[in-house]
């Protein structure tokens, strides 16, 4: 066998194993079951402590919502990117494609 090469097969990169999906499933339709008793735990515990509320949310925001991964994108060599940017202002008044401020045109026209 050839070094770095993997035999049989196995799963996909990113697939979650049977037990992982399972668990997941029960564990949705337990929230889904329980969701009005939440809202109100949650809104009890709101009005006695706001910020421990807030911790709250914020823990279960993490089951909703993906965490967004940091990237760095860098340049060449790991260096900084060089960004160069053009504008041009144009009359508003002339037709598109019309240049008459280019070598050879009438001045002011």
């Amino acid at each position: 066998m050839a070094k770095g090469r993997k035999t049989g097969g196995g799963s996909r990169k990113g697939v979650p194993n049977k037990v992982t999906r399972e668990a997941r499933e029960v564990f949705t339709e337990f929230v889904q079951r329980n969701a009005l008793q939440a809202q109100k735990l949650w809104e009890r515990v709101s009005k006695k402590d706001p910020a421990r509320a807030l911790e709250l949310l914020a823990k279960l925001a993490e089951f909703a919502l993906p965490k967004l991964a940091r990237t760095e994108v860098t340049g060449p060599n790991g260096g900084a990117w060089e960004v160069k940017s053009t504008i041009e202002f144009v009359d508003a008044g002339r037709p598109s494609g019309a240049n008459h401020d280019a070598p050879g045109a009438p001045p002011g026209e």
